[in-house]
């Protein structure tokens, strides 16, 4: 599991009874494997075996074949009678002692019934799996396999001259355009951020020796909250305190002092207004709302007396939150059942919402600001539209669990997406539709059980989807999208300990030249570590552009308060996030292939005779070079005769040596090799004997390359020509085949011509 090599082995009765057969890498590494039936095999295409190869991401089939010249006739030698899929006896029969055999049969597709033939032969095979090339590449010829998984490998697989009756193949892969392809299309689309990666910050960039932090804030509150300047954090002090801490100054908090915003009582939610880094929001157990204000360039000492102190809910307060659009318009939800809007500027109450049955869980703004979504503890989702009515415009079921939800808006606004529980106390998403709320979730999927509600950040630009609990030490990541499945599940983040809270900050605080997309704050017991979600890519040199589309500036108000109750809308602009010294990928040059490298056990397997002379013969080829490159003597300009005379000397002698010492080894190489071979053949005749010993090559050896069972000169003339074409470089072949062709074919008219002399001889003894 998990390597990329696969091996094919045939077994014999015989020494040697294990005999490799193929050796190639696959494109991704092996999850799972298994071998489908005999019957679905395409005999016709001297089909032996196929197996289907488990990854990451799909499903591929791995063909063996038998090289045979008629391809398109059934070869009875390569598949005998079968078993069956008809059941031999019943149960019951086994059980009385029958022991009835399977009863085989034929895979001549001319001999085999309709009737019996199973269902799977009525897939139809993959027809781009020949021996050697692809399809549009022409006939398999003896040729290995030439795709870009298994050429490199091919060599390292043991040498194994092909038969027309013996074992399969090397196995070739499908073409991704279709096959690879097809499949992926059939088990749904991925993301392309599923290898999305987390990581924490340098500690350099942290916030340490964070003391009393608060743990038992609200399910509803997010424990913390940031902007792009200054992050807030309630403490276990008494009086309510916040520590306001400043990102730009890292590092240690000193033992001594520490200024806070004192609130009196204890914080049941915070957040910071987007379009002013100085203002915070506190909701107070009080049921009050105070509003503070940060000196500029931070807190330098305890403030004591808010700028702003809302009143009008009768209960403690659930949650708050801004406007996306509209400044100074807050929202609030209360154990009183009503959800409130604040005007800031004018310090009042301009619109009491209602409708809700029981604890509202948490509110959400759509992202235009016309829409307001609530999830309440009554099972239900309200949808709110404010200036219009104070009932809900639209309901629907909510989770079935009682123990809190979230609620965020995904999809520009079509969507929104609630995090609850499911009736059995399990974590789930729900995503709704704006056109079907009535009718229940568009799609639900589940998490994993924790007593924590998952808390969604959702980022508009790459419509991912965040999540995370109090206590919880895992983040998952999914992308949304407006189709099935809806969710798409990316690699997740695990932290060493278990956090207490997680947000995060502007786009513009990403490094897109480190392709980071998201970056957050990490709450600990103890520190505040800043949290980089990053899309591993190859041109970091380039702006991803794909990655980053222009990002809405929603740190700026569209526009105010009383013009958005007056029925006004408006509209973020968008910046774009490329540097100017930076150029789209979209738009870089395209670049040649890189060369795939064998893996290091390759290089560090025995390698035959036969894999010896191949990589000799590559040698020799590689440093004898093209015959239409220009002559050394041609770069040299302005040389006189002498000195020329010496340059091509050396020239001469260099070449020589190299050629020389490169022939020297192969001829070594071939001469152990034929005496090797001479000794396990034996001896079927002195003259035979000796060629073979000569030339290294055997005539049942020779007649197999060829695919001749008689010997005439017609057919291993015209079996010769036509794998020496199949074979020619130009079309996926090697000189090492061409080679082993041309010595087969010398071998055999040798062979015809010691039979001539045999048979002259005994004609003149007969007439003696």
């Amino acid at each position: 599991m998990g390597d990329p090599v696969v091996d094919c082995f045939e077994v014999t009765a015989s020494e040697p009874f294990l005999s490799q057969v193929s050796h190639f890498l696959t494109a991704a590494p092996t999850r799972g494997a298994a071998a489908v039936p005999k019957m679905a095999m395409d005999v016709l295409s001297c089909e032996v075996m196929r197996v289907l190869q488990l990854t990451d991401s799909c499903i591929v089939p791995i063909s063996y074949q038998v090289p045979r010249k008629a391809s398109q006739d059934f070869h009875a030698d390569l598949y005998p009678d079968t078993v069956g899929c008809t059941p031999a006896q019943s149960a019951e029969e086994w059980w009385q002692g029958g022991n009835k055999q399977v009863d085989k049969v034929s895979l001549n597709p001319d001999k085999r019934s309709q009737a019996k033939a199973p269902s799977a032969n009525k897939v139809p095979p993959p027809k781009n799996l020949p021996i050697g090339r692809s399809k549009e590449e022409g006939s398999p010829g003896l040729s290995t396999s030439s795709s870009p998984q298994s050429t490199a490998s091919s060599s390292a697989a043991p040498s194994r001259s092909p038969s027309s009756t013996s074992g399969p193949s090397s196995g070739s892969l499908p073409s991704p355009s279709q096959t690879v392809k097809a499949i992926q299309n059939l088990m749904g689309p991925s993301s392309k951020f599923r290898h999305i990666q987390g990581a924490v910050g340098h500690r350099d960039t942290h916030i340490t020796n964070l003391k009393a932090l608060n743990l038992t804030t609200p399910g509803e509150c997010n424990g913390f909250c940031a902007n792009r300047l200054r992050v807030a954090v309630p403490l276990s002090t008494p009086g309510g305190q916040i520590a306001v801490l400043e990102l730009s100054q890292p590092g240690k908090i000193s033992d001594t002092f520490l200024p806070t915003l004192q609130n009196t009582v204890n914080v049941a939610d915070l957040c910071w207004d987007p379009f002013d880094t100085r203002r915070l929001a506190v909701a107070g157990e009080d049921a009050k709302i105070r509003i503070w204000r940060v000196p500029e360039g931070g807190l330098t000492e305890t403030l004591t007396e808010p700028d702003v102190i809302l009143q009008g809910h009768t209960e403690k307060i659930y949650s708050i939150g801004f406007h996306p659009l509209a400044s100074d318009l807050l929202v609030s939800s209360s154990y009183d059942l009503t959800v409130r809007l604040w005007d800031l500027e004018k310090g009042a109450e301009v619109m009491v919402l209602s409708g809700h049955q029981d604890q509202i869980f948490a509110l959400a703004w759509s992202p235009d600001g016309k829409l307001l979504a609530t999830v309440c503890k009554d099972g239900k989702v309200r949808l709110y539209d404010p200036r219009q009515s104070t009932k809900p415009v639209q309901e629907g079921p909510g989770p079935e669990g009682h123990r809190g939800a979230r609620v965020v808006w995904v999809c520009k606004g079509k969507y929104f997406l609630v995090s609850g529980f499911d009736s059995i106390s399990q974590r789930e998403l729900s995503l709704y539709s704006l056109e079907s709320l009535s009718s229940g979730p568009l799609a639900r999927t589940n998490a994993d059980v924790s007593p924590s509600t998952l808390i969604p950040f959702y980022d508009p630009d790459t419509s991912l989807l965040i999540l995370t609990g109090k206590g919880d030490t895992r983040v998952c990541i999914y992308e949304i999208v407006q189709e099935q499945p809806y969710f798409l599940e990316c690699s997740s983040f695990s932290s060493h300990e278990p956090h207490k809270g997680l947000t995060f900050l502007p786009k513009t605080a990403c490094d897109v030249r480190d392709v980071e997309v998201a970056r957050g704050l990490m709450l600990t017991r103890t520190t505040i570590e800043p949290l980089a979600f990053k899309v591993p890519r190859v041109k970091k040199d380039f702006f991803q552009d794909d990655l980053y589309p222009d990002t809405a500036v929603w740190w700026e108000a569209a526009l105010s308060a009383s013009a958005w109750l007056s029925g006004s809308n408006g509209q973020h602009r968008t910046t774009s996030l490329q540097p100017k010294d930076m150029t789209p990928v979209s738009k870089a040059p395209k670049e040649a292939p890189v060369k795939k490298y064998m893996p290091s056990s390759y290089y560090l397997e025995e390698k035959t005779d036969e894999q010896k002379k191949d990589e000799l013969l590559s040698a020799m080829v590689a440093k004898l070079g093209n015959l239409d490159d220009p002559l050394p003597q041609d770069s040299f300009e302005g040389v006189d005769e002498d000195e020329w005379a010496r340059y091509l000397a050396q020239i001469v002698v260099m070449g020589a040596q190299v050629v020389g010492r490169a022939f020297a080894r192969a001829l070594r190489q071939e001469y152990a090799a034929s005496q090797a071979a001479a000794q396990a053949r034996g001896r079927s005749g002195q003259q035979s004997a000796a060629t073979s010993s000569i030339t290294g090559m055997s005539v049942q050896e020779a007649q197999q390359i060829l695919n001749i069972s008689t010997l005439t000169p017609e057919q291993i003339q015209e079996n010769y020509e036509h794998l020496f074409k199949a074979n020619d470089k130009s079309v996926g072949g090697s000189f090492y085949l061409q080679s082993k062709v041309v010595r087969a074919k010398e071998r055999l008219d040798e062979e015809l011509s010691l039979q001539e002399q045999d048979k002259q001889k005994k004609q003149q003894n007969t007439q003696t």
